[in-house]
């Protein structure tokens, strides 16, 4: 049994916590307003790319980025290198797994903790560092750039990219969405190309030249505007954590407290009967 100053020493340790804790999370809900106002869509420029797409006659083109060739899937996984996020990069990685799983893959990890979680269970990756606010864009485009590589050297076909994206401050969702091929790709897909025999546009270009453009500006702004999600993500998940732990915490005052409070009734108790015994024996 512990003594009453122990349980007093780890009781006053224990409200300590608890203001970190609360500290912690209102600064995770603020930082999470801050980047809500800062972040970027890039809805319209995705509309522009479903019209140019409708124009040009982009699913019969032989393009990678238009069809798929026969290689393996890639795989993003977005991961934080930060902590207290409460298993998100677990849960991220897991998913990964789970894609990975129904066909030949090439896993590309964001984030070092991702990384060191595939390395750990032998699992075979590329990494890429982990995402800064600083340099989030010069990352997506850099990043779009070794994607555009690998397809166009046929050593990934589909693209997948798997992320932790914002529903709310306390909620967050783990999804997959596929950003290649662009027939199929998230935001994008739902482009309809112009009737047979209908006027269309004078093109210049060489189709396949157009649609790797196009790639280019989609994917760039994509993975920009995914990163961005992600870093909501960390705060919502973060503060969603802190709440946890200090409901854990306040839990645990409230048995210290009635352990605390029992023990000093018990030992009152135990005084007063060695008191009246010790009468008893001078009468």
């Amino acid at each position: 049994m512990k003594l009453l100053s122990q349980i007093k020493g780890e009781l006053e340790f224990n409200r300590n916590l608890y203001s970190l804790v609360d500290a912690l999370g209102k600064i995770a809900v603020s930082q999470y307003y801050v980047l809500e106002k800062k972040k970027t869509l890039f809805e319209k420029a995705f509309e522009g790319i479903v019209d140019i797409l409708g124009m040009i006659d982009a699913q019969r083109s032989p393009s990678p980025f238009t069809n798929a060739v026969n290689a393996p899937l890639g795989i993003i996984a977005v991961t934080s290198d930060s902590g207290l996020l409460g298993g998100l990069n677990a849960q991220v990685i897991n998913l990964s797994i789970k894609e990975a799983a129904s066909r030949p893959s090439k896993l590309i990890i964001l984030g070092e903790k991702g990384r060191l979680y595939a390395s750990e269970n032998n699992i075979p990756c590329v990494s890429f560092r982990g995402i800064a606010d600083e340099t989030s864009f010069s990352q997506a485009q850099s990043l779009r750039d070794y994607v555009m590589e690998e397809v166009l050297s046929q050593k990934i076909g589909a693209l997948k990219i798997i992320y932790p994206h914002p529903v709310s401050v306390i909620s967050q969702r783990v999804q997959a969405i596929t950003v290649l091929p662009l027939t199929k790709a998230d935001g994008i897909a739902k482009f309809k190309e112009s009737p047979a025999g209908s006027a269309g546009p004078i093109i210049e270009s060489d189709i396949d030249d157009i649609l790797a453009y196009i790639a280019r500006i989609y994917l760039g702004n994509k993975f920009s505007e995914i990163f961005g999600l992600s870093r909501l993500s960390e705060m919502s998940a973060r503060f969603t954590h802190l709440e946890n732990s200090k409901a854990k915490i306040e839990q645990l005052n409230k048995q210290m407290r009635l352990q605390y409070f029992r023990q000093r009734h018990e030992l009152a108790d135990r005084n007063l009967r060695e008191l009246f015994a010790a009468r008893l024996t001078f009468k």
